[in-house]
């Protein structure tokens, strides 16, 4: 059988912080045992601050476990994820390079050739709809676009895993669809692993294989697994209005809606503090 691209096991993180003197512990996720099969599409929704983004941190090797253990295609994983891509929130391009540049530097960090870099970076943008704009900066671009060349940064080193942390949460709703449809379109040709964080339900829906919901946090940990079975490929905008989508929502929102509720006092708890 085929060893899972990324295996969390009975995984736990606890922050301990010293201020003004006075020791607090928070234990952010405990007893997660989560799975992305190669080829699967995963995404993972719950409340705010219940520790989502620390599980890909740990899937990434940005973070290491208090407990349990973090295997990558069934080995161990020590210091950096090097089978992975990491699509961050806030796009990390290099204001001082073009995009032909930015998509290109991290071919040339690992000591490709520039020529062959630069034009396999020219053809990833081809592969994002950025032809023609190659040599526009960052701040010339608008923020699908950024997104576009940000995508095509992280899979031009063709990575085995893709992590996304809410990469699209700041996209208006229509370049977001059309970012979605990018992305399964891209996915769809190559099959990696991806393990994808948002708050949107209907995003991680629409787009995934399997959808895990965490409970509220501290000691946040998956309380519901569901398989979503609409056929494949999709269109992320049609795909929403079809009776499978709404029941599939329906039955994930009846288990997501306390724990962001709950999530909610706790923040206003703290607001109130």
């Amino acid at each position: 059988m085929a060893k899972p691209a990324i295996e969390l096991k009975d995984i736990a993180c606890t922050f301990v912080s010293d201020d003004s003197g006075v020791t607090s512990v928070y234990t952010a996720v405990k007893g997660v045992n989560l799975t992305v099969a190669d080829g699967e599409f995963v995404s993972v929704v719950g409340p705010t601050g219940c520790g989502k983004s620390t599980l890909l941190n740990m899937s990434a090797g940005l973070l290491e476990p208090s407990a349990g253990a973090v295997k990558i295609f069934g080995e161990p994983l020590v210091g950096l994820n090097r089978r992975a891509g990491y699509m961050f929130q806030a796009d990390s391009l290099m204001p001082w390079k073009s995009a032909l540049d930015n998509v290109a530097a991290g071919l040339v960090f690992e000591g490709v050739p520039e020529n062959e870099a630069r034009e396999r970076a020219r053809g990833w943008l081809a592969r994002v709809g950025l032809t023609g704009f190659e040599d526009r900066y960052p701040h010339h671009l608008s923020g699908g676009m950024r997104k576009r060349v940000a995508m095509a940064q992280t899979l031009i080193k063709d990575p085995d895993i893709i992590l996304m942390d809410e990469s699209f949460s700041a996209l208006d709703i229509q370049t977001r669809q059309l970012m979605e449809n990018e992305l399964l379109n891209l996915w769809q040709a190559k099959r990696k692993a991806v393990l994808f964080i948002t708050h949107d339900l209907d995003e991680a829906i629409s787009m995934s294989d399997r959808v895990v919901v965490l409970s509220a946090g501290p000691e946040s940990h998956p309380i519901g697994e569901f398989t979503i079975d609409l056929p494949r490929p999709r269109d992320v905008s049609e795909v929403r209005v079809t009776p499978r989508f709404i029941e599939l929502h329906t039955a994930i929102w009846s288990v997501l809606r306390e724990e962001v509720l709950k999530g909610y006092a706790q923040m206003q708890k703290k607001v109130s503090a």
